[in-house]
């Protein structure tokens, strides 16, 4: 079934068009990614087909009496309502619904006729339409689920991450049919991402998302739109089934352009014989040869984007944090926090949002100061700091190749070259006719791009980078990330991306709340199985308590292993052992091809199952291992000799 189509979609933006009678279908069951660069019309095709924006040819048809709703990138709304009234405003639709049922309950318990009855009846079928049975009791889970909890909060008081979880709830309140999503793991923290992407996983909504986050489109969608010079193609399947048929599809592309480009030589050579020679009868040949030479010329040119900035030699002292305590109201973000960082070093930051991590980043800058302690910054230290609010330094009224001048004209790169602002700006994908226009003509990834590269042109050798992947296309992404692999200095980087941080880090700074933070040697993937097999040795321990408890007095306790549980607790030990040994390898495997995408992508998905089985068998092992002590421990008691009585 049907749910929503396009037809003969055409935007133009004056400078550029977008796409040109392009068509898109969503169906029942759908759950599709949009994947595409920076700047080429993901988020206006995800409006066009919201109906927030209109197209300047074709046609959006909805299918009726389906409902579908639109989380834009950026939530707009009125920040002089409250939580309450928002809600209220968005979902009145359902509240009178729910308001017109029990008007008509009330009627029909009052004063029972056919009237009333039909009344009832025709509320009653509106109620099950929308699905508002239990919308309060949706609503009060949602909200809760999300962090948040008064209604009376003005929405002007709340935080970028707050507004769009808010925005998330009141889309799902909506119990729509088809979702059009606009990058909805932004400002969300992992916990949160993690808990939306099953929820959206195993739910039956249909789906239209723009994302970059591939772990999150990979659990998600089963199939991939890619939207490339104005038109799309379908892959079914889910990302990493997208990347595998795309790198075919390339290969084979090329394969061809390179027959077509040999066979194009042969034909030249003709085509540059004397007109004489060029009759009538040869108009075949001649036509033969424009479709080669098409096919030849067929071959995608696109400029990649190069990233090469000299780094600022870094010397023996880098960066010590003595006693640091910091605390806001009650609220405790730091206490007693002491670290000193070493050359190269690679450190993810991860928490929940509001617990303290941006705080941390502009103390370490001299942004602000802590309660008490003391930061020793090293003298060769060049910090590159990506924030949140340098975003705001990008002038709207400005134009690109101004910005970039403000910082310097001449950039020195890794290799010694020198480059002018324009040159440096064509190798970050600004041509020469987008670096006249100004900044309020970019999209939301050209303009967090256009940032990196103010912050790259100072040649650090310390970045710090507080959540760099929001709104990058994955091209961007891609080379980001070997950028950064690539990178000589240290790292510091907050993400909710979790591919990013599998990626790039060494080891994590986990922000657990009440001041404490934790130094976890290994990967967000590492870190996440052993906190959910943690969770799941908590509740397998809470439940045997309960069944110990439940259990008559007189049974006794096991204190022998079976024939079976012998030969198990043997297998076990082989098995871990490979296990350990297979985790080894990986581990090589990934810091050997930090940058082949295939490889980090097969590799990863492997050593987090490995991780994942040698915790479980571990437990097994233990639980088998106390019974074998005890058994053993229990024969030796019982070949004790009995003391002699005396006399």
């Amino acid at each position: 079934m049907n749910f929503l189509s396009g037809e003969n979609l055409y935007k133009d933006l004056g400078e550029r068009v977008l796409f040109k009678d392009l068509d898109i279908s969503i169906n029942k069951g759908d759950k599709i990614a949009l994947v595409a660069n920076n700047g080429t019309g993901k988020s206006s095709l995800l409006k066009i087909l919201a109906h927030v924006e209109e197209p300047d040819n074709g046609i959006v048809r909805l299918r009726k009496g389906i409902r579908s709703a639109y989380l834009s990138q950026e939530p707009d709304f009125d920040e002089s309502l409250t939580i309450q009234e928002l809600i209220d405003e968005s979902s009145t639709h359902i509240m009178a619904t729910i308001r017109t049922y029990e008007a008509a309950l009330e009627a029909q318990t009052e004063d029972y006729n056919t009237d009333t009855q039909r009344a009832f009846e025709r509320a009653s079928e509106a109620m099950d339409q929308l699905d508002a049975w239990d919308f309060e009791r949706k609503l009060k889970e949602l909200l809760t689920r999300f962090s948040i909890s008064r209604y009376d909060q003005l929405i002007g008081s709340l935080s970028g991450g707050q507004k769009k979880r808010l925005a998330i709830s009141l889309a799902l309140l909506q119990n729509p049919d088809l979702l059009l999503l606009d990058e909805p793991t932004n400002h969300l923290d992992l916990d949160m991402i993690e808990w939306l992407e099953q929820y959206l996983s195993r739910s039956t909504i249909s789906i239209l998302m723009v994302s970059h986050d591939r772990y999150f489109l990979d659990a998600v969608c089963n199939r991939i739109i890619e939207l490339t010079d104005g038109s799309l193609q379908n892959y079914s399947g889910n990302y990493a089934y997208f990347l595998e048929k795309k790198a075919e599809m390339e290969a084979a592309q090329a394969a061809e352009i390179g027959k077509a480009q040999k066979l194009m030589k042969t034909e030249l050579e003709w085509m540059r014989r004397s007109p004489a020679a060029r009759t009538t009868k040869s108009k075949s040949r001649q036509q033969a040869y424009y479709q080669t030479e098409a096919k030849a010329k067929s071959g995608k040119h696109e400029q990649e984007l190069e990233l090469s900035v000299k780094m600022t030699r870094i010397g023996g002292k880098i960066l010590e944090l003595k006693k640091l305590y910091k605390a806001y109201g009650e609220t405790t973000i730091l206490k007693g926090f002491d670290y000193t960082f070493k050359k190269g070093e690679r450190i993810g930051i991860v928490g929940k949002n509001g617990c303290g991590k941006s705080t941390f980043l502009n103390m370490i800058m001299d942004l602000e100061s802590p309660d008490s302690g003391k930061i020793n910054r090293g003298d060769t230290i060049v910090f590159g700091y990506y924030s949140q609010e340098g975003m705001k330094n990008l002038k709207p009224g400005k134009r690109v190749i101004e910005v970039l001048k403000d910082v310097a004209d001449v950039i020195t790169l890794a290799n010694g070259s020198k480059v002018t602002a324009s040159q440096l700006l064509n190798q970050f994908l600004f041509p020469p006719q987008m670096q006249h226009q100004y900044v309020s003509k970019l999209s939301g990834g050209e303009k967090r791009r256009l940032y990196l590269l103010t912050v790259l042109m100072k040649n650090p050798n310390f970045l710090i980078l507080d959540e760099p992947t929001n709104d990058l296309d994955i091209l961007t992404l891609n080379k980001l990330e070997s950028f950064l692999a690539e990178f000589a200095g240290c790292i510091l980087l907050v993400s909710h991306d979790r591919y990013f941080l599998d990626r790039l880090v060494d080891h994590l700074f986990v922000f657990e709340g009440e001041g404490q933070i934790r130094d976890y040697n290994g990967s967000y993937s590492e870190y996440r199985t052993e906190e959910e097999n943690k969770e799941k040795q908590l509740k397998k321990e809470s439940k045997v308590e309960i069944e110990t408890a439940a259990k008559p007095k007189t049974e006794k306790p096991k204190t022998k292993l079976s024939f079976k549980e012998k030969y198990e607790f043997e297998e076990l030990e082989k098995e871990l052992e490979h296990l350990e040994e297979e985790k080894s390898k990986l581990q090589v495997e990934l810091a050997e091809n930090a940058t082949d995408f295939d490889i980090i992508s097969t590799a990863s998905g492997r050593l987090t199952e490995v991780i994942k089985l040698i915790s479980e068998k571990t437990d097994r092992w233990l639980e088998l291992s106390e019974y074998s002590e005890a058994y053993a421990v229990s024969l030796k008691i019982s070949f004790i000799p009995k003391p002699t009585p005396r006399g």
